[in-house]
Parts: structure tokens; C-alpha cells; sequence
């Protein structure tokens, strides 16, 4: 990304990496004993996690200092330039879209 951060692999490697990670959060809540009729509504899509990926990325790349509102709000508007299947996942993220899940980005 612009910010000093090297555009990563092809976003199928990103989906590929996050859909691991969504699984071993599954398998770990599923061992732990809960309902996952209770749960899979809360967990990030495939494409959100990998918005977080990159955010993460970002923020290590920045010392590892949280964004204020206003740089979250470019680190997400760059994903979304660079990575344009995402574009969805990261307006939903910043507030566009559905607002019912608990784990947003959205800094208050």
C-alpha cells in the first residue's frame, strides 16, 4: 500500500490465508463447546479478514501505532483502490454497510 507498505501477494493467496484463519477460529470456538448457530454471524467473511490483514500490515508498518479516524479511513480507502474485489468488504467496514457485528473497524 502507499503508506510504505508493499502491495502483498494476489488477492487469491489473501483469501486463501484468511479462509485457514476463519477455519481455525470455527474449529476453536466449535472445541470450546459453542453453538455455532450462535456464533457464525459474528465471524468476519473471508473478504473481511483479509481487510484486516492488510490494516494489520499497515499498522505494523507504522510501528505498530493504531490509526486515527482519519488515517484508518485512508489505509481502508487505499485496500479498497488496490484491491477492488474488496471494495465492498472495506465500505462495510468503515460504517457503509451493516452495522450489527461487534469486531468493526470503525476507531469512535
Amino acid at each position: 500500500m502507499s503508506d510504505g507498505v508493499p502491495r502483498r501477494a494476489s488477492l487469491e493467496v489473501l483469501r486463501a490465508e484468511a479462509s485457514d484463519e476463519l477455519a481455525v477460529l470455527i474449529q476453536e470456538r466449535l472445541l470450546s463447546g459453542e453453538d455455532p448457530w450462535e456464533f457464525m454471524e459474528e465471524l468476519p467473511s473471508i473478504d473481511e479478514l483479509v481487510v484486516y490483514l492488510l490494516r494489520a500490515e499497515n499498522i505494523t508498518a507504522n510501528g505498530g501505532v493504531r490509526p486515527n479516524a482519519e488515517r484508518n479511513y485512508r489505509v481502508m480507502r487505499q485496500i479498497a483502490l488496490e484491491y477492488p474485489e474488496l471494495t465492498e468488504a472495506v465500505w462495510g467496514l468503515l460504517g457503509e454497510g451493516s452495522r450489527h457485528r461487534r469486531w468493526d473497524t470503525t476507531v469512535a
